[in-house]
């Protein structure tokens, strides 16, 4: 049985990227570039050693991410979360309090 948290932050990350990729690089798809960190993020979040426990990545003891794709997601959640509240406000005021 998948992990709801664990899901549910896919969620929120593919969300992130997908507003990044519209709003501020004006892509009408999403390039080969950021589905392959989309899919990156699904993996590490699919290997949490915390699963439902998760904290937010960034207050985790274990940074999981190389760092040139902690950088692009760090970069991407910066831009992207305050517009959550426009874009995806439910998974945006969710996401706030998970944290």
């Amino acid at each position: 049985m998948p992990n709801q948290r664990i899901e549910r932050e896919k969620r929120v990350v593919s969300r992130m990227i997908e507003l990044y990729c519209h709003k501020r690089l004006g892509m009408t798809e999403i390039s080969q570039e950021y589905r392959q960190l989309m899919e990156y993020a699904h993996r590490r979040l699919d290997g949490c050693k915390f699963g439902a426990k998760k904290p937010a990545c960034k207050r985790c003891p274990i940074h999981c991410y190389k760092p040139e794709m902690r950088q692009k997601i760090r970069d991407i959640m910066r831009w992207a979360g305050p517009r959550m509240l426009i874009y995806d406000p439910v998974a945006a005021i969710r996401h706030l309090l998970n944290k």
